[in-house]
């Protein structure tokens, strides 16, 4: 959820790095660095902040033709890079790049190393000095342990030993004039020059230099010096790849090919979630949830009722934390709006975890929650997207999701991470309170495991029928969602998505209560959105979708994939793939973001920049 830059040719590499970085900075970033090499030497920069931060630190390393000068001026070749913080505090050694302990290897690293703490341990024990807190920093000192002057074959031999998902470049004094890149589920991209190439996670890093790229697949490394490019497999076989040509535009190009900022960042979700759960879920039979700020295991365990602050998303993330906290767990879990706790005189103190979600860190309503739980006694935690915000220094602890920048103001990856966050939560609660045994908890963290590949094909198979589906409904004046246990808090979210983004007057219910009075809203005309995922309540669903269709409206269903009595009762089923029940709550989301999408797209409306909506609330 950061930014990579690299450029080999025979200009100046710095100003080209920092002009890189510059274009990657819509998708955010706490920290940035830079390293360039000249006549066998490697200088890296780095500082907290933003871009200008950094080019007043390389000025004031500069001061008196020094060393970065030097190097500055003599270097063709270089490596930057955007950080956006998950493993360790937002400080100059944790930025990037990182380098070996000789100082021979640099790299910058964009993903995650779900083993780097064994990893560590292995370097650290054959004599390597770790500087940072950071997973990435394994990186560089494996290939330096790994290299005897051929840096591909020792990239490929640390990429061997990696798990996780991450894209890296690799720098090394022995190699002068080769950057070598690696990709496992990261972007990383070419940009191929004359005499001169790039290497970057996106294109606008070098879109202004040259529109010619070549594609980094899966499990393939790549070698990059001013003269051409080498793709090799894993293994070292040589892969063939293409020159493409791209006609994007700077503002294409900054949301990844795809039409806006709301697509792209729904499309992101695979990558997010499985930052979110990466190296929290290295056991086999249980999740770890010892991140820098988090609350320590004994917290965790003395927790005897769970309180959830949170407004609009966040608000219904928490609700389907609660039905699965509950669920696995047995704690009890109340779920509140924060604008309505902080003027109740809440019964809250000593024995209570309240839990704020808020994806800024900073809305108002949340923080104010969030204090007065605090001075009553009880512990509190923060489930948040930004190290430093308000929330991280007003909480006992912190969870963060990792899910990166979201540009478009309606809610889409933040909210599936913070729903994932919930359910790392309640897998480690379940454990700490005995409620859940070893066979149950592997179970269900192998699934959870299985999530980003599970939304990767969910996205690939329901674009188009959902376009279908918009098709058909985009005119409809009035929209009404279903769904019970966590299905409520689903058809919350897809309702409140459809009235962000479309306008459209929404409505949603628990499908137990649709007879006791919504009822009498439907028509012909009606839509009705249900979420008829597979749950122990599916029959209840299955008879209220009976009641929807004897009123003549027109029912939608999202539903797990091979179950053939929804499609008999419903005119439209969007499939998700079959997982857990209780985690599929997770998946039926997202084709209600899609939905939402297509309908506001075919009114015409700015999907990114919704009328009357800031993406954060900080006033009350």
């Amino acid at each position: 959820m950061c930014g990579i830059v690299g450029y080999v040719g025979d200009r100046s590499a710095e100003e080209l790095l920092l002009a890189g970085l510059a274009r990657l900075e819509y998708r955010g970033y706490d920290s940035a660095g830079i390293s360039v090499m000249a006549d066998g030497q490697i200088e890296a920069v780095r500082a907290v902040g933003n871009l200008e931060h950094l080019r007043r630190a390389v000025e004031a390393r500069s001061g008196n033709d020094g060393p970065v000068a030097t190097l500055a001026r003599e270097s063709t070749i270089g490596i930057g890079h955007t950080r956006w913080a998950t493993h360790g505090r937002v400080n100059e050694a944790n930025a990037h790049p990182h380098f070996d302990t000789s100082d021979h290897v640099h790299v910058v690293v964009n993903g995650i190393v779900e083993n780097y703490l064994e990893l560590r341990e292995e370097l650290a024990g054959a004599g390597a000095v770790f500087t940072s807190e950071t997973d990435a920093e394994v990186i560089a000192h494996l290939v330096a342990s790994r290299l005897d002057g051929d840096l591909a074959a020792a990239v490929r031999a640390a990429f061997a030993r990696l798990e996780g998902h991450f894209a890296f470049v690799a720098m090394s004094t022995e190699a002068p004039g080769l950057l070598v890149g690696a990709r496992c589920e990261c972007p990383l991209i070419v940009g191929v020059g004359e005499g001169e190439n790039f290497l970057a996670s996106a294109v606008p890093a070098f879109l202004s230099e040259t529109r010619q790229v070549q594609y980094v697949e899966d499990g393939e490394v790549v070698s990059v010096s001013a003269d051409g490019t080498a793709f090799t497999d894993a293994d070292g076989t040589p892969v063939e790849r293409e020159v493409t040509t791209i006609d994007w535009d700077e503002e294409t190009a900054e949301k990844g090919g795809y039409e806006t900022f709301m697509l792209k960042e729904i499309h992101e979700q695979p990558d997010a979630v499985a930052e979110t759960i990466a190296d929290r879920t290295v056991r086999d039979d249980g999740v770890d949830l010892n991140d820098e700020g988090a609350l320590d295991d004994d917290q965790l365990r003395g927790a005897r009722r769970i309180v959830v602050v949170a407004c609009g998303t966040s608000y219904h993330a928490g609700l389907i934390g609660r039905y699965v906290i509950e669920e696995l767990a047995r704690v009890p879990v109340d779920v509140e709006i924060a604008s309505e706790y902080r003027y109740r005189n809440p019964i809250v103190g000593p024995g209570d975890l309240v839990i704020g979600i808020t994806q800024s860190g900073e809305t108002a309503d949340t923080l104010a929650a969030m204090r007065l739980a605090r001075e009553r006694g009880a512990t509190v935690l923060a489930v948040t997207n930004i190290m430093g915000s308000q929330a991280t220094r007003d909480a006992d602890g912190v969870l963060y999701t990792r899910a990166g920048l979201e540009v478009s103001v309606a809610a889409t990856k933040t909210f599936v991470c913070q729903v994932a966050v919930m359910y790392l939560l309640a897998l480690r609660l379940a454990e700490l309170h005995g409620t859940l045994d070893d066979a149950a908890r592997t179970e269900l963290v192998g699934q959870l495991k299985q999530v980003p590949s599970f939304i990767t094909r969910l996205l690939e198979n329901v674009d188009e029928p959902i376009q279908q589906i918009a098709a058909g409904l985009w005119e409809a004046d009035f929209f009404l969602y279903l769904g019970r246990h966590a299905g409520v808090a689903v058809a919350h979210e897809g309702a409140l998505k459809l009235k962000e983004v479309s306008y459209i007057s929404t409505d949603a219910y628990s499908a137990g209560e649709m007879k006791h009075g919504p009822i009498a809203l439907l028509s012909e005309e009606t839509p009705v959105v249900t979420v008829a995922t597979d749950s122990p309540v599916l029959e209840k669903v299955i008879s209220n979708m009976q009641e929807v269709r004897a009123r003549g409206a027109h029912l939608i269903a999202v539903a797990t994939e091979g179950n053939a009595t929804i499609a008999e009762q419903a005119d439209s089923v969007i499939a998700i793939p079959e997982t857990d029940w209780i985690l599929q709550p997770l998946l039926a989301v997202i084709p209600l973001q899609l939905l939402a999408y297509r309908i506001a797209r075919l009114r015409g409306l700015n999907v990114d920049q919704p009328r009357n909506l800031a993406k954060t609330v900080t006033v009350e």
